[in-house]
């Protein structure tokens, strides 16, 4: 595949019947909530899950969403989503990017970017990303591009 950036976490998704809009296309609620999924997988596999997010009363939440549609999908399709944390402030924000490859022909449908911000969930207050997380996250970090 021809990523953005070396190093993907990658996921096999497909669109299924229900996941079809009235344009006869995957809809675009479904990228999100695919982007969603492999945040979370990445995360867990880096060695942060919700459990540890609950027990540091600490998580990241998205403050800004971007995607790119660039093709359409259609039902049945074998896709390959990636993502990769791309930048950290050392202090309380990172960045999460994302890549949707349609398998048949290796081009790009999707790209997303999200700006993260660590927040206390017993408040929801940003705060300073906690040891553990700058631990586990950074090591992480490709570099991006503009």
């Amino acid at each position: 595949m021809n990523w953005d950036y070396p190093h993907a976490h990658t996921l096999p998704v497909t669109p299924e019947p229900g996941d079809i809009d009235g344009l006869q296309h995957t809809n675009n609620a479904v990228y999100v909530r695919w982007c969603e999924h492999i945040a979370w997988h990445h995360s867990a596999t880096l060695g942060l899950d919700l459990d540890d997010y609950r027990r540091l009363d600490r998580a990241m939440a998205i403050r800004r969403g971007e995607y790119d549609y660039l093709l359409p999908t259609r039902a049945g399709e074998a896709l390959t989503l990636a993502t990769w944390l791309c930048a950290s402030d050392g202090r309380s924000s990172m960045e999460r990017r994302f890549q949707l490859i349609r398998d048949s022909d290796g081009a790009t449908v999707v790209r997303g970017r999200w700006e993260l911000i660590c927040i206390e969930l017993s408040s929801g207050r940003a705060r300073r990303l906690p040891p553990e997380f700058l631990a586990t996250y950074e090591p992480a970090i490709v570099a991006a591009g503009a």
